[in-house]
């Protein structure tokens, strides 16, 4: 196992005013077994970060240490690492065991020593019943098992994702999610996982880095980045449904844009006036889609509240210790 530390990372494709930069001197310190999610919408340059970190990427300024080594010169074999992808890329004409074992049958490793390696990897991931199968004859979450498996087995110092889930529907994206957490509590092991998906990121990230047009806008816990977001992108970004951000509710200071979650607003008898437009029921909550004068709005109410009608005029107290404030130009947190 091993820290990672990016230092000032820059990516620039292209030389003179034909360059175009996708990264922009981002510096983050990972520890050693920390699992750390890059999240971010598509295009921000998620996966072009974790790319270099691989040395799939050449990095155009910066420094990127695995452990106690500079990888940036290092070729991706090199680098001791191992790497999911969201496309399985399993070998069909192979069992799972064969597809597991193949790398370090190529890097000749010992027999006994690959089937323990295999065994151990499948019992961990519960594919010990699937190992004479051939991927066709497996779901797409025991393939996915199976090419998180295939990495395992190297015994890597870091395991770096890439939207490994994303071809999964809902119910085994879940499934899965469980299982990658298991596997971090079972190894320890130093993980870089990108998705696009906030609550993949939530429910996984010891600490999260949100990335927004290739530059870094907040690394820290989920608690943290959800209760004090450092700017209006991850304030929108993260939470579902999004910080409601107002520009002239009362009590805004003029060049202050005011946040405030959706579940920070108490429905009672004085507050913000409010017109319900619409109403979402969600299981044990209801979203009411609001207006505040000229700015729309979310307030979260639990299952037995009572509902208002579509039109009405609810009153919402905003908690003032949930209150945030952002720069209106800059959009960072005041």
């Amino acid at each position: 196992m091993a820290a990672i530390s990016l230092k000032n990372i820059v990516k620039q494709y292209g030389v003179g005013k034909a360059a175009v930069q996708v990264i922009h001197d981002v510096s983050a310190e990972i520890s050693d077994g920390e699992f750390v999610v890059i999240v971010g919408p598509s295009g921000c340059g998620k996966s072009t970060l974790l790319r270099m970190v691989a040395g799939l990427e050449e990095i155009t300024a910066g420094t990127i240490s695995i452990g106690v080594r500079v990888v940036n010169d290092l070729e991706p074999a090199e680098r001791d690492i191992a790497m999911v992808f969201q496309n399985y890329a399993l070998y069909p004409h192979m069992t799972v065991f064969d597809n597991m074992a193949y790398g370090l049958k190529i890097a000749r490793v010992p027999k006994d020593e690959i089937r323990a390696r295999v065994e151990k990897a499948a019992d961990i991931l519960e594919l010990m019943p699937y190992l004479d199968r051939k991927p066709r004859a497996l779901s797409g979450g025991q393939r996915q098992r199976v090419a998180m498996g295939r990495a395992i087995v190297r015994q890597p110092q870091v395991f770096l994702f890439d939207e490994p889930l994303s071809n999964l529907d809902a119910k085994l994206r879940a499934q899965t999610r469980l299982e990658i957490q298991k596997l971090h509590r079972e190894l320890g092991i130093t993980s870089l996982f990108v998705t696009h998906d906030q609550v993949e990121a939530m429910t996984l990230a010891q600490r999260m880095l949100v990335m927004n047009a290739g530059v870094m806008e907040q690394f820290g816990t989920p608690a943290e980045v959800y209760n004090t977001p450092a700017s209006t992108f991850v304030a929108s970004f993260i939470g579902s449904p999004p910080m409601n951000l107002l520009k002239h509710a009362p009590g805004a200071i003029e060049g202050s844009i005011l946040g405030i979650r959706p579940e920070h607003l108490e429905v009672g008898s004085e507050g913000w006036a409010l017109t319900v437009e619409g109403i979402e029921l969600l299981g044990a909550e209801r979203l009411l889609y609001c207006r505040l004068q000229d700015e729309a709005l979310i307030v979260r109410i639990h299952e037995e509240q009572q509902a208002p009608t579509i039109g009405e005029t609810i009153y919402a107290k905003p908690r003032a210790d949930r209150m945030h404030r952002f720069d209106a130009r800059t959009g960072l947190r005041v």
